[in-house]
């Protein structure tokens, strides 16, 4: 049940997801002047352009792609663009195509050949708009031969389950994929790429984002190798992905290739922009607020730690800012699989918080991913607080063995201390909020 202090964590957490919007988040970044097209701190001449393209993939390239339509209207002359399912929406003049997330599927593969195709087509005179956010990893699928969309899978799936963080996990998709890693630019080349990117990554590298399918590549088939070597993985993959990792094929486009001459990569959207707008929330609200770091990474139970030490230290001796504060933070931490339950890394974030915060009066902490859907769940995530093990131990539910199951979101569902915004359509990774209320003045 959520206390007014709670309460307070989801307003701040809803400006977060207000400023992560996809459609404003384009337009802030790209208008149309007469026959001007300005994107960033270019402009292009849409009068030398024989066909304008639009493709992209990703949980936000719904939203995304309706503002592009917005822009540009009638000059579009088609395009394709990979979403998740549940996520549609009616666009007049850019193909829609529902797929799997986060585990590829055929659907996903038919649509990345589209969007391929799309761009191997487009010819030195055509402008290709490319839209890129979180999730366009896996709503890309071109397998590389050898291999298949179900060896993709399967890589995707032991990936998960070994905690393998996001950069990791795209170093590999790179290298067993058909567009990823400036693989889409390649296919492009010699059009002209306008690439709007809405990043979910931690410090928005964009050769990380969505696998920078219009990016150069840093990264090397010897950087897979090592990933899957790090995480033992080697004999459990797929033998085809095996084989395409150890092969002679050419390897990811790197910067100074000529591929990418005529591409401009943008970044409209960020986890930055968002806790920047939580920050601006919660000092509206009356909180002397800190920005932590839009940087966190590492297993979620131990950030979570550090996190319920913080509000220790804010409700002990009124540091690092007196309360009332809010201490905000963003990024994006991983989840090393141990039991059977079911939850994501925010719940699981939450769950290991509330351990710490057992006995602290007037303190919130919240953990929610920007897209609405934390791991396998269908909420955002959850919030935990001092009273927290109590209630839990009233309903008869421990838990410490909860999270020893990686069951955080039965143990949430059963409180009531859920986060369910539903789907946001837009992905700028994950929010933490610490909230302390105002000191009590104490009587002696």
């Amino acid at each position: 049940m959520a206390t007014s202090l709670a309460k307070q964590a989801l307003r701040i957490f809803q400006a977060a997801l207000e400023a992560a919007a996809p459609g404003p988040a384009v337009l802030r970044h790209l208008r149309r002047s007469g026959e001007t097209l300005v994107a960033g701190r270019k402009r292009y001449a849409l009068s030398s352009f024989r066909n304008v393209y639009v493709v992209g993939a990703g949980k936000a390239s719904a939203g995304m792609a309706e503002a592009v339509e917005r822009v540009l209207g009638k000059r579009i002359r088609g395009g394709s663009i990979n979403i998740k399912y549940g996520a549609s929406r009616a666009l007049r003049y850019i193909e829609v195509n529902e797929c799997g997330h986060p585990i590829p599927d055929e659907r996903g593969q038919q649509g990345a050949e589209r969007i391929a195709k799309i761009a191997s087509e487009a010819g030195p005179k055509d402008l290709l708009v490319c839209l890129i956010s979180g999730g366009a990893s896996a709503l890309l699928p071109l397998a590389a031969p050898p291999v298949t969309l179900v060896d993709k899978q399967e890589t995707t799936r032991l990936l998960l389950e070994c905690g393998a963080n996001i950069h990791e996990m795209n170093c590999v998709r790179k290298h067993i994929s058909g567009v990823k890693g400036g693989q889409l630019a390649r296919l492009a080349h010699p059009a002209t790429v306008v690439t709007l990117i809405l990043s979910d990554v931690v410090g928005d590298d964009l050769d990380v984002i969505g696998s920078g399918p219009t990016v150069p590549d840093r990264t090397t088939f010897a950087d897979a190798r090592a990933i899957l070597e790090k995480y033992r993985l080697g004999e459990r993959l797929p033998s085809r992905v095996r084989e395409r990792l150890e092969s002679d094929a050419p390897d990811t486009p790197k910067p100074g290739d000529k591929v990418f001459a005529k591409v401009q990569n943008l970044v409209v959207g960020s986890n930055q922009l968002a806790v920047e707008a939580a920050a601006q929330k919660a000092r509206g609200l009356g909180f002397r607020t800190l920005v932590l770091s839009t940087f966190v990474q590492g297993e979620a139970r131990e950030v979570a730690r550090v996190h319920a030490a913080i509000a220790r230290e804010l409700r002990a001796y009124g540091h690092p800012v007196k309360p009332p504060a809010c201490i905000l933070s963003g990024g994006e931490t991983t989840v090393t699989i141990r039991g059977s339950g079911c939850g994501g890394r925010n719940q699981e974030f939450a769950l290991a918080a509330a351990l710490d915060i057992a006995d602290i009066d007037d303190v919130v902490i919240l953990s929610a991913g920007t897209d609405g859907i934390d791991g396998v769940t269908e909420v955002a995530g959850a919030f935990a607080d001092g009273t927290t093990l109590a209630r839990a131990e009233a309903l008869g539910l421990n838990a410490a063995e909860f999270l020893a199951k990686n069951d955080s979101h039965h143990f949430f569902r059963q409180l009531k201390d859920l986060i369910d915004t539903g789907p946001t359509g837009t992905n700028v990774a994950d929010i933490q909020i610490i909230l302390a209320g105002p000191t009590r003045t104490r009587r002696g």
